[in-house]
Parts: structure tokens; C-alpha cells; sequence
């Protein structure tokens, strides 16, 4: 066991690191590994380029990574801190203001259904930088839309896209270690109702978790695999990371052993990616993230998961200032991870 992570510097390199993923892999969500080559160079893409009018920018993955902690900070400041059950709802209202800022449902509308309360509560909903469409997952949007919150026992769809996974990182902060993969999948299951699509979620928050706790990246893992374990229907996310352990053993570091791992549009895909691109770099953020968003896939996601494990498991001085400094809203990432860090659990 090393050092206790669970910090204030620790929770911000966690969720900085997660949005320098997804921002570098922005520009290239949609393209082929041979058509970033083409326009990169054999390399890839390895610094920002220009997507949604500026370098830099984050997707709809860093968006709902900071409404999932507003929700749970707000389960907190508005409910019992003592109990679990009770955040998944939170962050349900919190994901349906974010619905607000991409335009896709009048907010009077919302509010009719939700109430006032639900609709002006946080502080997110101010910032009108939010306010931007950034790709969001059909998925997310569809079930939010629905006017009903999903849940495992009462899934509102049967989708595993990777769109519950990629926003979870808070999760694994925000309650001790008993309860974060549990909280964690309820509140994937709000937009993903196939067993993969949370279950992947629970697997990355609890790996977050035990990473604050003071276990490496593999400990942590396997925490994480033996609680999935005891899951109904965990075989599809159970193979994927033992997929992305395997590869680690038995494949040179590169490009196509990414590619082998699937394309991440997919939840346990996605796990699997940012995983191995965690393990694979060591200690190097910069060769982790890179690794991570140059495939033929879901970049920005795996991009994300690979950041979160990064900034979580060695701090912000692995986070280099070249992707720092042009990052979007980094001053407000600073702001949730400093407000979700005052309400964790220190023990």
C-alpha cells in the first residue's frame, strides 16, 4: 500500500486528467486510426488541434463527468450525507440540467415535468460555457428524454454504449469503498440499462476508489474484478479486462493493440482501452492519453478513462502544463473536484 490519495490535489488531477483525455481525443472521435495517421503523421495525434471552434475543447464526456459531481455534491449539501441510496437521484437531476444545456428539450418543459427546484439547483447550469453541443451519446440524451429515470431493477433501455462509463470517475471518490461500485452502476443504469453498460461503470469507479486508497493500478484492478464477479451477467465486462491484462503481457505496446481491444463505443470496450493505456504508459500521462485516443474508435472516451486512472493514481505532476494550459474550463474542473473532495469520506 503507498500513500493515501484521497486529496483535494488527487480528486483534481483525477478529473483534469480525465478531460486532457478527452480533449486531445476530440478531433479525431471519428476517424480511423489510418485517417489520424494521414493527417497526423505515423504518431498520431499527440497535441490539441482544433475541434468545436477551439483547441482544447472538451466533449459531452467532461460535461457529465461535472454534473455527475455536482449531483453528488449535491446529495450531500441538500440530502442525508449518510444516505447511499438517495445519490443516484441527485445525480439524475443534476444529468437532467445538463439535458437543459443541450438544447434538445425546452426548459420549460423540464421544469414542468421535474420542478423548479430540480432545474436551478447547482451551479453548472450557470456557466454558459455548458451550454455547447459536444457529440453526446444517443443513449444518454433518448433516456433522459424519456421523463422517467432508469435504474437497474427498472432499465429505461437496453444500451451498453460507453456514454455511463465515461462520466463516472467522481464516483469513486465521493463514499467509501464498500459502496462505489454499487452507487456507481445505479447511476450509470440512469442512461445505460444493459448489465455491461453499468457494470463497466463499477468496475472504473471502484478501480478510482482503491487507486485514493493507496493500491496501484493492478491492485486496484483486481479489487475491482472480484467484486464484478459477484455480479449477474458480468461475463462480457470480465472478459474485456482480462482482454486488456493479456494484452499487456503478450503484445508490444502500440497503436494496434489498442485497435485489438475494440473501438470503445462500447462500455467494457472502453474500459478496456483506458485501462490498458494506463497500465502500458507507467508513469508516463503523456504516452497514456496519446495511446489512448490514436484508434479506430470512441478516441474521446478511452481518452477520458485512461486520464482519470492517470491523474488518480499519480497527481498532478504527471499531468503536463502543455495540455493543461489550453484545456477549456479547467479553473471550473478545479472548483468540482475541490467541492467534491470537502465532502468525501477521509477514511
Amino acid at each position: 500500500m503507498s500513500a493515501n490519495k484521497r486529496t483535494a490535489e488527487y480528486v483534481s488531477a483525477c478529473l483534469l486528467g480525465g478531460a486532457v483525455g478527452d480533449a486531445l481525443g476530440a478531433p479525431v472521435e471519428f476517424m480511423s486510426l489510418a485517417q489520424i495517421q494521414k493527417q497526423f503523421g505515423p504518431e498520431g495525434i499527440s497535441d490539441y488541434a482544433a475541434a468545436y471552434g477551439r483547441k482544447g475543447a472538451i466533449t459531452d464526456d467532461t460535461q457529465m463527468s461535472l454534473f455527475t459531481a455536482e449531483g453528488l455534491v449535491l446529495s450531500h449539501v441538500r440530502g442525508k450525507p449518510s444516505d447511499t441510496a438517495q445519490i443516484p437521484l441527485f445525480v439524475y437531476q443534476a444529468y437532467l440540467r445538463w439535458l437543459s444545456t443541450q438544447q434538445m428539450q425546452p426548459s420549460d418543459t423540464l421544469l414542468r415535468q421535474h420542478g423548479s427546484c430540480v432545474m436551478v439547483d447547482g451551479i453548472l447550469i450557470t456557466r454558459k460555457e455548458l451550454c455547447s453541443r459536444r457529440a453526446p451519446g444517443n443513449s444518454c440524451l433518448s433516456a433522459l428524454q424519456s421523463g422517467r429515470m432508469g435504474s437497474m431493477a427498472d432499465p429505461v433501455n437496453n444500451s451498453k454504449g460507453c456514454g455511463g462509463v465515461m462520466r463516472i470517475a467522481p464516483v469513486g471518490y465521493f463514499m467509501k469503498a464498500e459502496s462505489v461500485f454499487d452507487t456507481a452502476c445505479e447511476i450509470a443504469a440512469i442512461t445505460h440499462g444493459h448489465p455491461t453498460g453499468y457494470l463497466a461503470a463499477g468496475c472504473l469507479a471502484q478501480i478510482i476508489c482503491e487507486i485514493s486508497y493507496g493500491k496501484d493500478i493492478h491492485s486496484a484492478t483486481g479489487k475491482s474484478m472480484e467484486i464484478l464477479k459477484t455480479k449477474s451477467h458480468h461475463e462480457e465486462c470480465l472478459q474485456a479486462i482480462r482482454n486488456a491484462l493479456e494484452t499487456i503481457e503478450t503484445e508490444p505496446v502500440s497503436f494496434a493493440s489498442v485497435e485489438k481491444l475494440g473501438k470503445g463505443w462500447i462500455a467494457e470496450e472502453a474500459l478496456a482501452i483506458g485501462l490498458y493505456c494506463a497500465l502500458a504508459a507507467r508513469e508516463d500521462f503523456e504516452k497514456a492519453v496519446c495511446l489512448a485516443v490514436n484508434h479506430s474508435g470512441d478516441s474521446d472516451s478511452t481518452g477520458a478513462i485512461a486520464g482519470n486512472i492517470m491523474g488518480a493514481m499519480y497527481g498532478k505532476e504527471v499531468l503536463p502544463e502543455k495540455y493543461l494550459r489550453e484545456l477549456e474550463l479547467r479553473d471550473l474542473i478545479r472548483e468540482m473536484a475541490s467541492d467534491l473532495s470537502e465532502r468525501m469520506p477521509k477514511q
